[in-house]
């Protein structure tokens, strides 16, 4: 029987050898792959989404204030077709690992089974080897996160608050992730325990009532010195959240050979071009 353990060597023999293991009903791993992406053609191409801001358990570890704005429906950045293609292709790379896992010889269930705790409805990935998975792709430092065991101390996008739901929604008590780094292609696991951890439903209670108080909530992050300029610029979660200028109207956006940098307090003009139209409708 296989282990969760060995998830990522096994995946690796297959990608070694061209051969699944023994046993694998080939033509039906390929077959529900190619189902899969079907799905994520209609699903995320074709299809239009307006959730009309509930909360969802994919959300429920974000920030407060994000879900306030979201709840509330604030108007936000409409994401680029580039930035739209990336959430696609990881979406289609995330199917190809958990094809990969079932032509490994481990057992793949429960995908996008429905979960909900206290109303707050949304679906898992899987289910391997009877262990609660989220499968994530992730950038290089993303990645060494997860590898190395840091995410406890550094999770911006609330991805241990999301599995917590839906362990909490099945029954147990630990899950894990099977992370993909998208820029080298490394593959790792990491499992978390639950046990100890706060209820989860204290936290979707208090999301409830948060969202509907008309008390804003406090920022979620400080701003953050911009090197030795004397500059201020967003936090990373701040920079990559759509309600950015409801917080920081003034922000200004700069061209860097790094990507967009977001300035909201500046004493030092950058000697580098200013994106004039960063925030028009794209």
């Amino acid at each position: 029987m296989k282990k969760i353990e060995d998830l990522v060597d096994d995946i690796y023999e297959v990608l070694r050898t061209n051969e699944a293991a023994e046993g694998v009903d080939v033509d039906k791993v390929v077959d529900n792959f190619g189902e899969a992406m079907k799905n994520i053609l209609k699903n995320n191409v074709l299809t239009k989404h307006d959730d009309g801001g509930k909360l969802r358990m994919s959300s429920i570890g974000k920030q407060d204030r994000y879900l306030w704005y979201r709840h509330r429906q604030y108007t936000h950045e409409s994401m680029t077709p580039a930035t739209l293609m990336k959430f696609l292709y990881g979406h289609a790379t995330e199917e190809l690992v958990l094809a990969l896992a079932s032509l490994s010889g481990h057992e793949v269930t429960h995908q996008q089974h429905k979960a909900e705790v206290n109303g707050v409805k949304g679906s898992m990935d899987c289910l391997i080897d009877g262990m609660l998975i989220d499968v994530k792709t992730a950038s290089t430092f993303g990645f060494k996160k997860f590898k190395d065991g840091g995410l406890r101390a550094d999770d911006p996008f609330g991805y241990i608050d999301q599995l917590r739901g839906y362990a909490e929604s099945l029954g147990h008590d630990e899950g894990g992730w099977l992370v993909i780094d998208k820029t080298n292609g490394n593959l790792c696991t990491h499992f978390e325990s639950f046990k100890y951890d706060d209820p989860i439903t204290e936290r979707i209670d208090y999301l409830k009532c948060m969202v509907e108080d008309d008390q804003i909530p406090e920022q979620c992050y400080d701003l953050v010195p911009e090197g030795k300029s004397g500059n201020m610029k967003l936090a990373m979660p701040c920079s990559y959240c759509m309600y950015k200028q409801h917080c920081f109207p003034d922000v200004k956006v700069f061209a860097y050979s790094t990507g967009p940098r977001f300035l909201a307090e500046i004493r030092n003009y950058p000697k580098v071009p200013e994106i004039y139209d960063y925030f028009e409708e794209k």
